[in-house]
């Protein structure tokens, strides 16, 4: 009776064995392979018939995240046995083939606290692929949604404010869109400049999964910490993050010539006193995209505060205005001295 038991709870993990049901691992063999499946638990990645992640990954978090309409994101990484991340003295992580990065978007007032849907970025021998997985109503397991999906959330702000929004999950070519460079989808989050691990560090494993350079790599403020760096270095880690992906010279709006990475030379090039190339009516018929001291007048900012579709920056991913975002980059352009 009991070596049954012991080979239930195997099935009921995917996995086989008494040192894999206490320890279960991904399914490599179908992360490696080129199938699309239907079904997220297709991969193994989380505990079975739930929406926690196995402990084999390697859970993180960003100092400066991505605002996606104010959603809670839980963040995860697995790479192969074997095989790690070298870091570049760019901070940019080498992922093996055989990593799959985890992202799972929810808020806690809405649906119990579980989450809406779980984007896999998975390379592959041919490329990274990027697949959104939309979570069944039981929470069980989430659905392939290769054609993205609108899904109709309620949720408060942390003003207080209730929004009633269709979540967009992206499609296939808009997850390409966003995670672009050259012509190539790359990942955009995990650099090393904006990732933190907390108590993951204390893991036996944790050094197994990236190789550090020897030149310390400084960290990126968080953008809504004072104490974290100046209000400058703040409002650029939050354009770095949630702009520069396609905001560079090799990115989707690379012929905008507005380059807003952590890197770039706070300049023209990087929207003060820089005049629209290819902006459209999204200058709303404003000189700058920064004009300084003058936030009313800088079409950066009326891009960030609409929610126009002809318009609004960034083009996806948001329902809502990060008034909190806004507010920052407010701030430190008002402070700006004219005519800078």
């Amino acid at each position: 009776m009991k070596r049954f038991a012991v080979a239930l709870a195997a099935v009921l993990l995917g996995t086989s064995g008494a040192s894999a049901v206490s320890d279960p691992r991904p399914d490599q063999a179908v992360i490696d392979g080129t199938a699309m499946p239907a079904k997220l638990s297709a991969f193994g990645l989380f505990r079975a018939g739930t929406s926690e992640p196995l402990p084999a990954l390697l859970p993180y978090s960003l100092h400066t995240p991505l605002f996606s309409d104010y959603a809670e994101k839980h963040r995860a990484i697995w790479m192969p046995e074997g095989k790690n991340a070298p870091i570049g003295p760019d901070g940019v992580p080498d992922f093996p083939v055989g990593t799959v990065i985890v992202k799972s978007f929810g808020w806690p007032d809405w649906n119990g606290g579980r989450p809406v849907e779980t984007r896999l970025l998975i390379q592959r021998a041919s490329g990274w692929v990027a697949l959104p997985y939309i979570w069944d109503a039981d929470g069980k397991d989430a659905t392939l949604a290769i054609a993205g999906r609108r899904v109709p959330v309620t949720f408060k702000s942390p003003d207080g404010m209730s929004h009633t929004i269709a979540y967009a999950v992206p499609n296939k070519n808009q997850c390409k869109e966003c995670h672009s460079l050259k012509g190539e989808i790359v990942p955009i989050g995990p650099k090393a400049n904006n990732l933190e691990f907390g108590a993951a560090r204390q893991r036996p494993d944790f050094a197994r999964f990236f190789s550090w350079p020897a030149m310390r790599i400084a960290p990126m403020p968080r953008w809504d910490d004072p104490k974290s760096g100046s209000l400058q270095d703040r409002a650029r880690a939050y354009l770095a993050v949630n702009c520069s992906h396609c905001h560079n010279p090799e990115g989707s709006a690379s012929n905008s010539g507005l380059f807003l990475r952590w890197t770039d030379p706070v300049s023209v090039n990087y929207g003060i006193g820089k005049r629209p190339t290819a902006a459209g009516r999204g200058s709303g018929n404003m000189d700058f995209a920064i004009a300084p001291g003058d936030p009313d007048h800088s079409f950066l900012i009326y891009r960030l505060e609409s929610l126009d579709p002809g318009i609004a920056m960034p083009e996806l991913g948001r329902s809502t205005v990060h008034k909190e975002g806004a507010a920052l980059l407010r701030r430190w352009i008002s402070e700006m001295p004219k005519g800078e």
